[in-house]
């Protein structure tokens, strides 16, 4: 196997594409398609944003500190691209789209109600790294669509929404299961509790 040298840049794709609804009020409601986004704390809940500052929603999200990630779908997937090329300074995406702003239950900023999973942010600190600035943000409530939530184990299935993701320029939906967190370990435990006896851990 032979590998080359590139020069430095961002590899780690596929990412999430998201649609960042912004705006305490409609008249600056907007939304901004981002892959530059992901978790970086548990408790508390934590992620982040990056967005160019010439871009029409860093302003917005600058001045009133909230916003909200919107997970998208193939059945979004049209809006998700279209609301990453267009401009709010000149479109009405929510209005463009046939999107619904919804009332957060947090944060002042609306939610995309066709989005299976809405996650309310309030921005602690924004980073200039460069090219953008990343927000980084507290989670401060969720909201789920219960369609995709099992009645009986209370369980969220977001796969059945078919999630989409974004990699070097072109959109999928996420594929087959191939395994759950723990996969890996799950045999030895079953081994060891079938056995009925310890085994030295690796």
């Amino acid at each position: 196997m032979a590998k080359v040298d590139w020069k430095p840049g961002n590899m780690l794709y596929p990412l999430p594409a998201v649609m960042v609804s912004t705006g305490a009020v409609p008249e600056e409601y907007n939304i901004i398609t981002i892959a530059w986004t992901g978790t970086i704390c548990s408790d508390p809940p934590m992620c982040y944003i990056s967005v160019r500052p010439g871009r029409h929603s860093y302003e917005i999200l600058k001045k009133t500190g909230e916003f909200v990630i919107n997970l998208t779908t193939s059945d979004l997937a049209y809006a998700t691209d279209w609301c990453g090329v267009r401009s709010g300074r000149q479109h009405n995406k929510f209005e463009a789209m046939n999107l619904t702003p919804g009332k957060a239950s947090v944060v002042n900023a609306p939610t995309i109600e066709e989005a299976p999973v809405n996650i309310e942010c309030r921005v602690k600190e924004i980073v200039p790294l460069g090219t953008h600035h990343m927000f980084l943000a507290e989670v401060v409530n969720v909201k789920a669509d219960d369609r995709y939530l099992d009645s009986e184990t209370g369980i969220f299935s977001l796969d059945k929404a078919k999630p989409i993701t974004y990699s070097h320029g072109y959109y999928y939906e996420v594929g087959k299961k191939i395994g759950k967190f723990g996969f890996a370990v799950e045999k030895k435990k079953t081994r060891k509790k079938r056995l009925g006896k310890p085994k030295d851990d690796a």
